[in-house]
């Protein structure tokens, strides 16, 4: 039995393998000439994943000796830092695999390695501004900052996307209370607001409200309580200078989504995961405290899409267990991205689109 083959069809595989050969030397062009980059971790990195290590240990810890538990289902690798997916603290939907990818340790050294990018060094301030929804990341970002010996400014809110920070018992404020009583946070919150709609709290239950603000006054924390963007963002910025004590603030780390530390502005979505350096300005009325820091020339750390920071810079996602400090292959953010990757990629595309755009071009001898 003997098996037809038309013209067309010869045509269509000569495509076919002529796309598959450019790929695979695009592919092996870029990999070998211009190869992703490991970090090496210097003894700040180190420093900042064994600090956060403690913290997370001490977390853990507490939630088994205080009575709140570890649901192990949702936290297996029992950091205390995973919440329920549904509490009165519950602002929207988060992703459980993102939350638990930023317990690892080794967080905290792409942190140090991002400051330093920024250009901060020991001695400088650093502002943070963090929502509850990923409280390893505030945990993260000030052991990266006390093991470079910057001072870090941190206003926190205590509204949390699902599997964050979202136990009432133990709240974002509360972490932070037991890290300074174990003595591994060595600041305290310059001021707290409670996060969700308006940052006000407006969808918590009225009880859990009264609750939250009793709380953040027994400790003596300011409270940051002000609906209006502006004024809010403004009272942020006046936090942040006071703290600075008059110097320059290096950088601005922002953790999730908070309104007031974001803003309205649509610009968000540019954000890149990691650090923003070159940020496009939106009106002063749509602003959240990251784009005001960038209007003043501060570089911003962005931390809020997750799967764009591991794929970025080489963090495993959702390890179990957990890696020790230093044993994450971290890399340089895009390293091979270079006039080399651009230009294996506009070739690779070129000809992507003339073996498409010419198919109906008889191959030689095609009758």
């Amino acid at each position: 039995m003997f098996l037809l083959i038309r013209d067309h069809d010869v045509q269509l595989i000569s495509r076919i393998i002529a796309a598959s050969i450019v790929s695979i030397v695009a592919y092996l062009v870029v990999n070998i000439f211009n190869p992703i980059r490991p970090l090496d971790y210097s003894e700040e990195m180190i420093e900042a994943a064994r600090l956060m290590e403690r913290a997370v240990t001490a977390t853990g810890d507490y939630r088994d000796v205080s009575g709140t538990g570890i649901d192990e289902a949702v936290d297996p690798n029992r950091t205390g830092l995973i919440g329920p997916a549904m509490s009165g603290l519950m602002t929207t939907v988060g992703h459980l695999e993102a939350k638990r990818t930023t317990t690892n340790p080794d967080i905290s050294s792409l942190i140090v390695y991002l400051l330093r990018h920024a250009g901060a060094a020991g001695g400088d301030t650093i502002a943070v501004g963090c929502s509850a929804s990923f409280p390893a990341l505030m945990i993260a970002a000030i052991a990266a900052a006390e093991a470079m010996g910057i001072h870090p400014v941190v206003i926190i809110s205590l509204g949390a996307s699902s599997y964050g920070a979202t136990d009432p018992d133990f709240n974002l404020l509360d972490m932070y209370q037991l890290l300074l009583g174990k003595g591994i946070f060595n600041n305290p919150p310059a001021a707290v607001s409670l996060g969700g709609d308006r940052d006000i709290g407006e969808d918590f239950e009225g009880e859990l409200k009264e609750q939250l603000i009793r709380r953040i006054e027994s400790l003596g924390t300011p409270l940051i309580y002000e609906p209006d963007l502006q004024e809010s963002v403004a009272l942020r910025m006046g936090i942040y200078g006071a703290g600075a004590g008059g110097s320059r603030i290096a950088a601005f780390v922002n953790i999730g989504g908070g309104y007031a530390n974001l803003g309205v502005s649509q610009l968000t979505l540019e954000l890149t995961p990691g650090l923003n350096i070159r940020i496009s300005i939106p009106p002063e009325e749509e602003r959240g405290v990251l784009f005001e820091m960038a209007a003043h020339g501060v570089p911003a750390i962005h931390l809020l899409y997750i799967r764009g920071l591991a794929l970025t810079y080489g963090l495993p996602w959702d390890p179990i267990p957990l890696p020790g400090p230093g044993e994450t292959a971290l890399v340089e953010p895009h390293s091979r991205k270079g006039i080399l990757f651009w230009s294996t990629a506009g070739f690779y595309f070129a000809v992507m689109f003339l073996l498409i755009a010419f198919r109906d071009v008889k191959m030689p001898g095609g009758g």
